[in-house]
Protein backbone atom coordinates (compact mmCIF):
# COMPACT_ATOMS: atom_id res chain seq x y z
CA UNK A 1 0.00 0.00 0.00
CA UNK A 2 0.97 3.90 -0.66
CA UNK A 3 0.91 6.78 1.58
CA UNK A 4 -2.33 8.52 1.18
CA UNK A 5 -1.86 11.88 -0.45
CA UNK A 6 1.78 10.65 -2.21
CA UNK A 7 0.06 7.92 -3.94
CA UNK A 8 -0.56 10.78 -6.65
CA UNK A 9 3.06 10.75 -7.64
CA UNK A 10 2.15 7.15 -9.22
CA UNK A 11 0.64 9.22 -12.21
CA UNK A 12 4.24 10.38 -13.38
CA UNK A 13 4.24 6.65 -14.34
CA UNK A 14 2.16 7.51 -17.37
CA UNK A 15 5.16 9.48 -18.46
CA UNK A 16 7.42 6.64 -19.02
CA UNK A 17 5.91 5.55 -22.29
CA UNK A 18 6.21 8.40 -24.17
CA UNK A 19 9.89 9.11 -22.46
CA UNK A 20 10.76 5.40 -23.55
CA UNK A 21 9.25 6.28 -27.06
CA UNK A 22 11.34 9.75 -27.23
CA UNK A 23 14.44 7.81 -26.34
CA UNK A 24 13.91 5.15 -28.77
CA UNK A 25 12.85 7.47 -32.11
CA UNK A 26 16.27 10.04 -30.69
CA UNK A 27 18.43 7.06 -31.17
CA UNK A 28 17.00 5.95 -34.75
CA UNK A 29 17.60 9.11 -35.79
CA UNK A 30 21.43 9.38 -35.27
CA UNK A 31 23.75 9.14 -37.89
CA UNK A 32 26.61 9.77 -39.91
CA UNK A 33 27.83 10.18 -43.54
CA UNK A 34 28.71 7.09 -45.34
CA UNK A 35 28.93 5.65 -48.94
CA UNK A 36 27.53 2.70 -48.21
CA UNK A 37 26.74 0.64 -45.01
CA UNK A 38 26.11 -2.73 -47.08
CA UNK A 39 29.13 -4.95 -46.31
CA UNK A 40 28.30 -4.39 -42.51
CA UNK A 41 25.11 -6.19 -42.62
CA UNK A 42 26.70 -9.74 -42.81
CA UNK A 43 28.87 -8.94 -39.67
CA UNK A 44 27.55 -10.57 -36.65
CA UNK A 45 26.91 -8.37 -33.76
CA UNK A 46 29.49 -8.54 -30.58
CA UNK A 47 28.06 -8.64 -27.07
CA UNK A 48 28.47 -4.80 -26.55
CA UNK A 49 26.13 -4.44 -29.56
CA UNK A 50 23.32 -6.90 -28.07
CA UNK A 51 23.53 -5.28 -24.85
CA UNK A 52 24.01 -1.50 -26.02
CA UNK A 53 19.86 -0.99 -24.89
CA UNK A 54 21.38 -1.09 -21.02
CA UNK A 55 22.58 2.11 -20.23
CA UNK A 56 19.26 3.47 -21.38
CA UNK A 57 17.09 0.60 -19.78
CA UNK A 58 19.31 1.07 -16.43
CA UNK A 59 18.01 4.85 -16.62
CA UNK A 60 14.13 4.17 -17.12
CA UNK A 61 14.21 1.60 -14.84
CA UNK A 62 15.49 4.05 -11.99
CA UNK A 63 13.27 6.63 -12.89
CA UNK A 64 9.85 4.26 -12.56
CA UNK A 65 11.80 3.62 -8.94
CA UNK A 66 12.43 6.74 -7.86
CA UNK A 67 8.42 7.47 -8.75
CA UNK A 68 7.28 4.56 -7.03
CA UNK A 69 9.53 5.74 -3.87
CA UNK A 70 7.67 9.38 -4.02
CA UNK A 71 4.69 7.70 -3.87
CA UNK A 72 5.78 5.76 -0.17
CA UNK A 73 5.07 2.49 -0.45
CA UNK A 74 4.50 1.08 2.91
CA UNK A 75 4.07 -1.98 5.23
CA UNK A 76 1.99 -2.29 7.61
CA UNK A 77 2.05 -4.39 10.89
CA UNK A 78 -0.81 -4.52 13.02
CA UNK A 79 -0.65 -4.62 16.69
CA UNK A 80 -3.02 -4.78 19.11
CA UNK A 81 -2.43 -4.33 22.93
CA UNK A 82 -5.29 -5.50 25.63
CA UNK A 83 -6.05 -4.28 28.89
CA UNK A 84 -8.35 -5.90 30.92
CA UNK A 85 -9.82 -5.54 34.09
CA UNK A 86 -11.01 -8.90 35.08
CA UNK A 87 -14.36 -10.53 38.12
CA UNK A 88 -13.08 -13.33 40.61
CA UNK A 89 -15.70 -15.11 41.06
CA UNK A 90 -16.37 -17.99 43.67
CA UNK A 91 -18.47 -20.54 42.67
CA UNK A 92 -20.28 -21.82 45.83
CA UNK A 93 -22.49 -25.28 45.15
CA UNK A 94 -24.63 -27.28 47.79
CA UNK A 95 -23.94 -30.73 47.38
CA UNK A 96 -26.54 -31.94 49.94
CA UNK A 97 -28.69 -35.23 49.75
CA UNK A 98 -31.78 -33.00 49.13
CA UNK A 99 -29.55 -31.90 45.46
CA UNK A 100 -30.64 -35.40 43.94
CA UNK A 101 -34.53 -34.43 44.37
CA UNK A 102 -35.40 -34.95 40.34
CA UNK A 103 -37.07 -31.62 39.80
CA UNK A 104 -35.41 -29.89 36.90
CA UNK A 105 -34.59 -31.44 33.59
CA UNK A 106 -31.62 -31.79 30.46
CA UNK A 107 -32.96 -32.24 27.09
CA UNK A 108 -36.58 -33.13 27.97
CA UNK A 109 -35.23 -35.62 30.66
CA UNK A 110 -35.90 -35.14 33.89
CA UNK A 111 -32.26 -34.94 36.66
CA UNK A 112 -31.50 -34.22 39.71
CA UNK A 113 -30.78 -30.41 40.79
CA UNK A 114 -26.49 -31.04 40.75
CA UNK A 115 -26.95 -32.35 37.39
CA UNK A 116 -28.82 -29.28 35.92
CA UNK A 117 -26.62 -26.82 38.16
CA UNK A 118 -23.45 -28.65 36.86
CA UNK A 119 -24.59 -27.81 33.29
CA UNK A 120 -25.80 -24.46 33.51
CA UNK A 121 -23.06 -23.15 35.42
CA UNK A 122 -20.17 -24.75 32.95
CA UNK A 123 -22.15 -22.51 30.15
CA UNK A 124 -21.27 -19.77 32.53
CA UNK A 125 -18.19 -20.04 32.53
CA UNK A 126 -17.39 -21.39 29.07
CA UNK A 127 -19.93 -19.46 27.40
CA UNK A 128 -22.48 -20.88 24.63
CA UNK A 129 -24.64 -19.08 21.86
CA UNK A 130 -26.19 -16.81 24.17
CA UNK A 131 -23.41 -16.35 27.26
CA UNK A 132 -19.48 -15.23 26.15
CA UNK A 133 -18.35 -16.80 28.95
CA UNK A 134 -16.11 -15.59 31.61
CA UNK A 135 -12.81 -15.38 29.68
CA UNK A 136 -11.18 -12.94 31.60
CA UNK A 137 -11.85 -13.69 35.50
CA UNK A 138 -10.98 -15.81 37.75
CA UNK A 139 -12.89 -18.91 38.64
CA UNK A 140 -13.23 -20.72 41.77
CA UNK A 141 -14.79 -23.80 43.48
CA UNK A 142 -16.16 -24.41 46.74
CA UNK A 143 -19.15 -27.00 47.43
CA UNK A 144 -20.95 -28.04 50.49
CA UNK A 145 -22.56 -30.44 52.65
CA UNK A 146 -22.10 -31.10 56.37
CA UNK A 147 -18.31 -29.56 55.30
CA UNK A 148 -17.42 -26.86 53.37
CA UNK A 149 -14.54 -27.85 50.95
CA UNK A 150 -12.63 -25.71 48.80
CA UNK A 151 -12.43 -27.33 45.62
CA UNK A 152 -10.05 -25.06 43.41
CA UNK A 153 -8.75 -21.58 43.99
CA UNK A 154 -9.86 -18.83 41.74
CA UNK A 155 -8.40 -19.64 38.39
CA UNK A 156 -7.81 -19.07 34.87
CA UNK A 157 -7.44 -22.39 34.28
CA UNK A 158 -11.70 -22.72 33.63
CA UNK A 159 -11.53 -26.57 32.14
CA UNK A 160 -9.93 -27.54 35.24
CA UNK A 161 -12.38 -26.08 37.45
CA UNK A 162 -15.15 -26.88 35.33
CA UNK A 163 -13.99 -31.20 35.52
CA UNK A 164 -13.69 -30.70 39.11
CA UNK A 165 -17.49 -29.48 39.33
CA UNK A 166 -18.49 -32.47 37.06
CA UNK A 167 -16.92 -34.93 39.79
CA UNK A 168 -18.75 -33.14 42.50
CA UNK A 169 -20.93 -35.63 43.98
CA UNK A 170 -23.73 -35.22 45.88
CA UNK A 171 -23.45 -36.27 49.62
CA UNK A 172 -25.39 -39.24 50.23
CA UNK A 173 -23.97 -40.43 53.73
CA UNK A 174 -25.30 -39.54 56.48
CA UNK A 175 -22.64 -38.83 58.21
CA UNK A 176 -21.55 -36.30 55.27
CA UNK A 177 -24.79 -34.75 54.83
CA UNK A 178 -25.91 -31.31 56.08
CA UNK A 179 -25.83 -27.72 54.84
CA UNK A 180 -23.42 -25.61 56.12
CA UNK A 181 -24.44 -22.67 54.55
CA UNK A 182 -22.23 -19.97 56.52
CA UNK A 183 -18.83 -22.27 56.67
CA UNK A 184 -19.23 -22.77 52.77
CA UNK A 185 -19.44 -18.77 52.06
CA UNK A 186 -16.69 -18.02 54.86
CA UNK A 187 -14.41 -20.25 52.71
CA UNK A 188 -15.26 -18.45 49.50
CA UNK A 189 -14.97 -15.07 50.90
CA UNK A 190 -11.03 -16.20 52.65
CA UNK A 191 -10.11 -17.88 49.33
CA UNK A 192 -10.90 -14.42 47.36
CA UNK A 193 -9.29 -12.41 49.88
CA UNK A 194 -6.20 -14.32 49.86
CA UNK A 195 -5.57 -14.02 46.34
CA UNK A 196 -2.05 -12.12 45.64
CA UNK A 197 -1.09 -8.78 45.34
CA UNK A 198 -1.23 -8.49 41.57
CA UNK A 199 -4.21 -10.58 40.91
CA UNK A 200 -5.99 -7.87 43.26
CA UNK A 201 -4.28 -4.46 41.04
CA UNK A 202 -6.32 -6.48 38.14
CA UNK A 203 -9.70 -7.62 39.62
CA UNK A 204 -12.39 -5.14 39.01
CA UNK A 205 -14.73 -7.12 41.70
CA UNK A 206 -14.77 -10.18 43.83
CA UNK A 207 -17.92 -12.16 43.43
CA UNK A 208 -19.40 -15.33 45.04
CA UNK A 209 -21.89 -16.99 43.21
CA UNK A 210 -23.93 -18.98 46.29
CA UNK A 211 -26.07 -21.82 45.38
CA UNK A 212 -28.36 -23.85 47.77
CA UNK A 213 -31.84 -25.68 48.14
CA UNK A 214 -31.79 -25.84 51.72
CA UNK A 215 -31.27 -24.11 55.11
CA UNK A 216 -28.47 -23.59 57.04
CA UNK A 217 -28.31 -26.55 59.66
CA UNK A 218 -24.41 -27.56 60.25
CA UNK A 219 -21.04 -25.97 60.11
CA UNK A 220 -19.88 -23.08 62.81
CA UNK A 221 -20.32 -19.92 61.18
CA UNK A 222 -23.34 -18.09 60.96
CA UNK A 223 -24.47 -17.14 57.40
CA UNK A 224 -25.46 -13.87 58.65
CA UNK A 225 -22.23 -13.74 60.04
CA UNK A 226 -20.44 -14.99 56.93
CA UNK A 227 -22.37 -12.13 55.16
CA UNK A 228 -21.07 -9.60 57.21
CA UNK A 229 -17.35 -10.90 56.61
CA UNK A 230 -18.43 -10.55 52.98
CA UNK A 231 -19.13 -7.14 52.90
CA UNK A 232 -16.09 -5.65 54.71
CA UNK A 233 -14.24 -7.58 52.89
CA UNK A 234 -15.60 -6.08 49.48
CA UNK A 235 -17.21 -9.19 48.17
CA UNK A 236 -20.38 -9.14 46.75
CA UNK A 237 -23.04 -12.30 47.27
CA UNK A 238 -25.23 -13.19 44.75
CA UNK A 239 -27.65 -16.22 46.29
CA UNK A 240 -29.97 -18.78 44.19
CA UNK A 241 -32.38 -20.64 46.04
CA UNK A 242 -32.86 -23.89 43.98
CA UNK A 243 -35.18 -26.09 43.37
CA UNK A 244 -39.25 -26.12 44.49
CA UNK A 245 -40.40 -25.51 47.95
CA UNK A 246 -42.34 -28.17 49.79
CA UNK A 247 -42.29 -31.60 48.39
CA UNK A 248 -40.16 -33.24 45.94
CA UNK A 249 -39.64 -36.51 44.11
CA UNK A 250 -36.53 -37.77 45.76
CA UNK A 251 -35.24 -41.33 44.05
CA UNK A 252 -34.55 -44.09 46.97
CA UNK A 253 -33.34 -47.92 46.57
CA UNK A 254 -35.43 -50.66 47.64
CA UNK A 255 -32.78 -51.98 50.46
CA UNK A 256 -34.14 -55.33 49.57
CA UNK A 257 -35.03 -55.37 45.39
CA UNK A 258 -32.31 -52.46 44.93
CA UNK A 259 -34.72 -51.13 42.49
CA UNK A 260 -34.72 -47.21 42.16
CA UNK A 261 -37.59 -45.55 42.73
CA UNK A 262 -39.21 -41.99 43.72
CA UNK A 263 -40.50 -40.60 46.79
CA UNK A 264 -41.68 -37.50 47.62
CA UNK A 265 -39.56 -35.45 50.25
CA UNK A 266 -39.56 -32.19 52.13
CA UNK A 267 -37.83 -29.40 51.25
CA UNK A 268 -37.31 -26.46 52.24
CA UNK A 269 -34.94 -23.27 51.18
CA UNK A 270 -34.27 -20.64 53.85
CA UNK A 271 -35.19 -17.79 51.50
CA UNK A 272 -34.89 -15.19 54.14
CA UNK A 273 -31.63 -15.25 54.79
CA UNK A 274 -30.41 -15.82 51.38
CA UNK A 275 -32.03 -12.36 51.02
CA UNK A 276 -30.33 -10.96 53.92
CA UNK A 277 -26.95 -12.62 52.79
CA UNK A 278 -27.36 -10.37 49.45
CA UNK A 279 -28.74 -7.36 50.86
CA UNK A 280 -25.91 -6.95 53.23
CA UNK A 281 -23.00 -7.47 50.38
CA UNK A 282 -24.88 -5.49 47.66
CA UNK A 283 -25.89 -8.51 45.52
CA UNK A 284 -29.28 -9.96 44.53
CA UNK A 285 -31.28 -12.90 45.28
CA UNK A 286 -32.63 -15.26 42.87
CA UNK A 287 -35.46 -18.33 43.30
CA UNK A 288 -34.88 -20.83 40.28
CA UNK A 289 -37.01 -23.41 40.36
CA UNK A 290 -36.69 -25.46 37.18
CA UNK A 291 -33.74 -25.41 34.73
CA UNK A 292 -35.04 -22.68 32.29
CA UNK A 293 -35.49 -20.06 35.09
CA UNK A 294 -31.77 -21.28 36.28
CA UNK A 295 -30.44 -20.55 32.73
CA UNK A 296 -31.98 -16.87 33.12
CA UNK A 297 -30.33 -16.51 36.55
CA UNK A 298 -27.01 -17.16 35.21
CA UNK A 299 -27.60 -14.69 32.41
CA UNK A 300 -28.97 -11.70 34.09
CA UNK A 301 -25.52 -12.09 36.44
CA UNK A 302 -23.72 -12.26 33.62
CA UNK A 303 -24.96 -9.43 32.00
CA UNK A 304 -24.42 -7.41 35.88
CA UNK A 305 -20.55 -8.65 36.44
CA UNK A 306 -19.14 -7.39 33.24
CA UNK A 307 -15.57 -7.77 32.67
CA UNK A 308 -13.95 -4.60 31.43
CA UNK A 309 -11.58 -5.15 28.41
CA UNK A 310 -10.04 -3.12 25.94
CA UNK A 311 -8.65 -3.11 22.57
CA UNK A 312 -6.09 -0.75 21.16
CA UNK A 313 -5.60 -1.52 17.64
CA UNK A 314 -2.91 0.62 15.68
CA UNK A 315 -0.40 -0.15 12.43
CA UNK A 316 3.02 0.12 12.85
CA UNK A 317 3.89 1.34 9.15
CA UNK A 318 7.63 0.71 7.49
CA UNK A 319 8.58 3.02 4.63
CA UNK A 320 9.64 0.44 2.08
CA UNK A 321 11.36 3.81 0.27
CA UNK A 322 14.32 3.83 2.56
CA UNK A 323 13.95 0.74 4.60
CA UNK A 324 14.92 -3.01 3.47
CA UNK A 325 12.08 -4.84 2.19
CA UNK A 326 11.73 -8.20 3.55
CA UNK A 327 10.72 -11.32 1.59
CA UNK A 328 10.52 -14.38 3.19
CA UNK A 329 14.26 -15.22 4.31
CA UNK A 330 15.30 -12.84 1.40
CA UNK A 331 15.58 -9.16 2.33
CA UNK A 332 15.92 -6.64 -0.74
CA UNK A 333 17.66 -3.17 -0.50
CA UNK A 334 15.55 -0.18 -0.04
CA UNK A 335 14.16 1.42 -3.23
CA UNK A 336 15.86 4.38 -3.20
CA UNK A 337 19.11 2.49 -2.80
CA UNK A 338 18.16 0.47 -5.89
CA UNK A 339 17.63 3.56 -8.05
CA UNK A 340 20.80 5.29 -7.04
CA UNK A 341 22.90 1.67 -7.65
CA UNK A 342 21.07 1.55 -11.30
CA UNK A 343 21.98 5.21 -12.20
CA UNK A 344 25.44 4.74 -10.58
CA UNK A 345 25.67 2.03 -12.96
CA UNK A 346 24.13 3.78 -16.28
CA UNK A 347 26.57 6.55 -16.03
CA UNK A 348 29.50 4.29 -15.69
CA UNK A 349 28.42 2.27 -18.56
CA UNK A 350 27.49 5.15 -20.42
CA UNK A 351 31.22 6.58 -20.12
CA UNK A 352 33.37 3.80 -20.19
CA UNK A 353 31.78 0.62 -21.98
CA UNK A 354 29.45 2.34 -24.10
CA UNK A 355 30.91 6.19 -24.09
CA UNK A 356 29.53 7.57 -27.17
CA UNK A 357 31.71 10.70 -29.82
CA UNK A 358 29.18 11.82 -30.99
CA UNK A 359 25.27 12.30 -30.52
Amino acid sequence: MFHGPSAWFLLLLLIIPPLVWWMVRRKRETAISFSSTSWLSGLTPTWKQRLQWLPSALRVAAIILLIVALARPQEGRKHTVVDSEGIAIEMVVDRSGSMQAMDFELDGQPVDRLTAVKDVVGKFISGDDTLSGRTSDLVGLVTFARHADGIAPPTLDHPFMIKQLDNTQIALNRNEDGTAIGDALGLAVEKLSALGEEDQRKLKSKVVILLTDGENNSGDLDPVVAAELAAAMGVKVYTIGVGTKGRAPVPVVDPFTGRRTFQMAQVNIDEQTLKTIADATGGQYYRATDTESLEKIYNEIDQLEKSRVEAQHFVDYRELAIEPIHAGVWSIPPLVLIAFWLLVTQVVLSNTVYRKITE
